[in-house]
């Protein structure tokens, strides 16, 4: 009786630990023939201050939290060790902006497909988490910040 309330303590405590961030509007950008690299885009919104420390991705060895700016009239993009998720406020990782990168990828990503990433996470007491999102991956109309092509090569 005493094992069985211990483990169920420990699920409850990870269920809650990895729920410390909600995740929505998950979606990944479909690849076209020959890319080998792709964007993953959400909107994260930590229940208290926190950081995303990482990214895993089963469809490739290097996945990343990246940042894009414009830098002198020249869009740059550059992987991130952290991004800080102040508590309550909504974080966009959208085109253009910060995002998931997954480049190297093993196989295409085809319209429809799920794509799922596992985002890591560090609150302030140090306490690592890791949280598993599925996106959708869609077509998405290139224009504006979001022409960038993730399959190009790009200064990191």
């Amino acid at each position: 009786m005493l094992k069985q309330l211990i483990t169920a303590l420990c699920l409850l405590a990870a269920a809650s630990a990895q729920a410390q961030v909600d995740v929505a509007d998950a979606w990944a950008r479909a690849t076209g023939k020959g890319q080998q690299a792709t964007g993953v885009f959400m909107n994260l919104t930590a229940k208290k201050a926190t950081r995303l420390v990482g990214v895993k991705s089963e469809l490739t060895p290097v996945a990343q939290v990246h940042e894009m700016k414009m830098d002198k009239d020249v869009m740059k993009m550059q992987a991130v060790t952290a991004l800080d998720l102040p508590a309550g406020q909504t974080v966009s990782l959208k085109p253009g902006s910060y995002h998931v990168m997954l480049m190297d990828l093993k196989a295409p990503v085809e319209e429809g497909s799920h794509v799922v990433v596992t985002l890591m996470f560090e609150d302030a007491a140090g306490v690592k988490t890791q949280q598993d999102v599925h996106a959708v991956a869609k077509k998405a109309p290139m224009g504006g910040a979001d022409k960038h092509k993730h399959g190009e090569q790009h200064n990191h």
